[in-house]
C-alpha cells in the first residue's frame, strides 16, 4: 500500500521499539525511544502550539491491534491513540480522537474535518500531494524465527543456505528472502498463519515474517513455545518503509512544527518508551 497499512501481513496484535534506523541488512537495534534532537528548537515549537491552538483533532482507525482499536469497554484506545493524547498534553491542548474507515483518513484532512490522523501512515510521494507529515515515529522490521531446540542455525544468508525458509507468498518479506537468501530453499505459503504453523510443526527450518506480528506469535499461546527470534531484525527500506509518521493537514502552516515539538517532547519525558512497552511487551528488534 501507499501507505504502511503495508502492513506487511495482518498483524494479530503487536512489540518494543526504540527508533529512527540505519537502512543496512544487517540487523539493527533503532533507537525510537530516544530524547529530541534540537531540543531548544523542539521546545520552541511547542511553545508555540501551546500559544497557537487550544484543540488538536486526530482521526485514527480501530482495526489495527494493539496500534488501534477498541477495548473491552468499547473505547479506542492503542499505541497511536495514547500518543495522540500525549503529544496534545506535552502541547497544552484538548485532544479529541475519532474513528474513520481507513480510505477516509486523508481525504478527511484535505476536507479540514481534522488536523491530524495518526493510524500507520508511510510517507508517499502521492499522500504528500495531499497533505503534509510529521517526523517519522516507528519503524516495524522483518524477523527470523526458528524452532527452540535449534541453537545452531544462524539467520545470515550463509547460515541459512540450503535451508528451508517459509514466508508469505506475495508480501515484502518473500521478495526480500528472495533477493538476499537465494542459497535457501524458500516455501511461500498462501498467509502467515500457514508459514508458522509449517515451522512449528518441524516442516521448515526458520520463518520470516513480520516482527510485530511474529513477536506475539512466539511469545503467545498459539505457538505453543516451540520457537523464539533467531537472530536480529532486518530494516531495509526498499522491502520495509522508512517508517511511518502522523499524517497533518496543510492548511495550518504550523502544525507540522507543533506535532514535530510534541513528540519530541514525549520521546524525552520518557512517555514514548512507556507506550513502547504497554504496547508491545515483547522483544521487536
Amino acid at each position: 500500500m501507499t501507505v504502511l497499512r503495508r502492513r506487511l501481513v495482518l498483524l494479530p496484535a503487536v512489540a518494543a521499539l526504540l527508533a529512527l534506523i540505519a537502512a543496512t541488512l544487517a540487523p539493527t537495534w533503532p533507537a525510537l525511544a530516544q530524547g529530541a534532537a534540537g531540543g531548544a528548537v523542539a521546545g520552541a515549537g511547542a511553545e508555540a502550539g501551546k500559544q497557537s491552538r487550544l484543540v488538536l483533532r486526530f482521526l485514527t482507525t480501530s482495526d489495527y491491534p494493539p496500534f488501534n482499536f477498541y477495548d473491552e469497554d468499547g473505547v479506542l484506545t492503542g499505541f497511536n491513540v495514547d500518543l495522540a493524547r500525549a503529544i496534545c498534553l506535552q502541547l497544552e491542548v484538548t485532544c479529541e480522537v475519532a474513528e474513520r474507515a481507513w480510505e477516509d483518513l486523508l481525504p478527511a484532512l484535505e476536507r479540514n474535518e481534522a488536523e491530524a490522523a495518526i493510524a500507520g501512515h508511510a510517507v508517499s510521494a502521492d499522500a504528500l500531494l495531499k497533505v503534509a507529515f510529521s517526523e517519522r515515529y516507528f519503524h516495524t522490521p522483518g524477523r527470523f524465527a526458528a524452532r527452540r531446540a535449534d541453537t545452531t542455525t544462524e539467520a545470515t544468508p550463509e547460515g541459512l543456505e540450503g535451508k528451508r525458509i517459509a514466508v508469505a507468498s506475495g508480501t515484502a518479506h518473500e521478495a526480500f528472502i528472495r533477493q538476499y537468501f537465494r542459497g535457501s530453499r524458500i516455501i511461500p505459503y498462501d498467509n502467515p498463519d500457514i508459514a508458522r504453523e509449517a515451522l512449528k510443526a518441524g516442516e521448515v527450518d526458520v520463518v520470516f515474517d513480520d516482527g510485530i506480528g511474529l513477536s506475539f506469535w512466539v511469545n503467545g499461546t498459539v505457538s505453543e513455545q516451540c520457537c523464539s527470534f533467531k537472530g536480529g531484525a532486518f530494516l531495509e527500506p526498499q522491502f520495509f518503509g522508512d517508517g511511518i509518521a502522523i499524517a497533518l493537514s496543510k492548511s495550518d502552516p504550523q502544525l507540522k512544527a507543533d506535532i514535530d515539538a510534541g513528540l519530541a517532547e514525549v520521546r524525552a519525558s520518557g512517555r514514548f518508551a512507556e507506550l513502547v512497552t504497554r504496547y508491545f511487551p515483547y522483544r521487536l528488534y
